[in-house]
């Protein structure tokens, strides 16, 4: 059985009542637990816990530690088109706006990357908009031949593709593939995604499940923060995940928050508000769900807000980042949302630092994987 199945057999409607209606008792239960349920994350994610955050936070903290050590990984974007056949109400590389668009050849992505190297980055995430016949999958293929000499971990953000492709991409060294589902509410998703490849619900959702059978070995979920309500939204993504650890238990999963920014061409306002204490709240209740689930927090984030969130959940964050192809030559055309935290990687490390966690430059289980073996 698909996950789609799975999704079907549950309504949208029911989940976000039951959740409404998780009482403190319900919070507290989950708090007394090792191992939450999927009702236990409801109550976690529920109105009720808002009053219980600080004890949320205190006992995220106390996992995270534990499971992944005092450390935060760092990583980079680099855009590679901003290309795209879909036509989603929400995002700059919309083929409805007007923009200059352009792909990265292979001769101006070493240059980049060589920019990027100035840094001591070992990981570098390659974003595009969604148009194969622009960058596809031997498109791919090449970017990772070029960027191997300079990268040891290299990951896409990318346009869902079939299982005999994302097989021929680990086999040139793919590291992890991040594919957002940005609504599990089937019922609305065509209101976002009226055309284009990404308009196939279905397909989409069943991505996960072709990476698990190619062999990526991390695979990154999430939804857009803003489209539906975010409890709601969280509670069918753990659904999500508990049902790929149990088919394709040998990858490693991540989740990340990206929550709605400005964007050039025609404004599109979340439909629901998502504060920081609401954003706080998903953290520590995705950590007290899944202890080893990675939690990652973008640039989209405020720089106060991501000093003072990362020391309770979040095992990587990006830093430096530029949402536009060429950005790192200053030759870039549109980015595709607004960037809130323009600090320097260096500088972003050395907070890191200050809270006494060292920032890792690459995938930090490969890296601590590497230093046991030593011993």
């Amino acid at each position: 059985m698909s996950f789609y199945k799975i999704l079907q057999s549950h309504s949208w409607d029911e989940v976000s009542a039951s959740i409404e209606n998780k009482s403190s008792r319900d919070v507290e239960f989950a708090l007394s637990k090792n191992y939450v349920d999927m009702e236990d994350f409801k109550a976690l994610l529920s109105p009720a816990a808002d009053a219980y955050l600080e004890p949320m936070a205190q006992k995220s903290q106390l996992i995270t530690s534990r499971r992944f050590g005092k450390t935060v990984q760092l990583y980079i974007p680099l855009y590679l088109s901003n290309f795209c056949q879909n036509r989603c109400v929400y995002c700059g590389f919309s083929g409805n706006n007007k923009i200059k668009r352009k792909v990265l050849s292979m001769q101006e992505l070493e240059q980049e990357a060589k920019i990027i190297r100035k840094d001591p980055y070992r990981h570098i995430l390659l974003v595009t908009g969604e148009a194969p016949a622009k960058a596809g999958v031997d498109y791919f293929i090449d970017a990772l031949r070029t960027l191997h000499p300079y990268f040891s971990q290299v990951s896409l953000e990318v346009q869902p593709m079939d299982t005999e492709d994302y097989m021929r991409l680990v086999k040139e060294g793919l590291h992890a593939v991040y594919v957002y589902q940005e609504t599990y509410n089937q019922e609305t998703y065509p209101n976002y995604h009226p055309f284009g490849k990404k308009a196939d619900f279905q397909y989409r959702l069943e991505t996960p499940e072709r990476l698990g059978e190619a062999g990526v070995r991390k695979i990154g979920l999430g939804n857009l923060i803003g489209l539906e309500n975010w409890r709601t939204e969280a509670w069918f993504t753990g659904l999500h995940i508990q049902y790929l650890r149990k088919k394709y238990w040998q990858a490693k999963y991540s989740v990340s928050f990206p929550r709605l920014r400005p964007f050039a061409g025609e404004g599109f306002q979340p439909r629901y508000e998502t504060s920081e204490r609401n954003l706080t709240q998903l953290i520590t209740a995705y950590r007290l769900f899944d202890n080893d689930l990675e939690l990652s927090l973008s640039t989209r984030e405020s720089p106060f807000y991501r000093d003072n969130v990362f020391p309770i959940g979040i095992t990587s964050m990006s830093a430096g980042s530029k949402t536009e192809p060429g950005g790192y030559s200053d030759s870039g055309e549109l980015e595709q949302f607004a960037i809130n935290d323009d600090r320097s990687p260096k500088e972003v490390a050395e907070v890191i630092k200050s809270k006494g966690f060292d920032a890792v430059w690459k995938d930090w289980s490969l890296s601590l994987q590497a230093e046991t073996h030593k011993v």
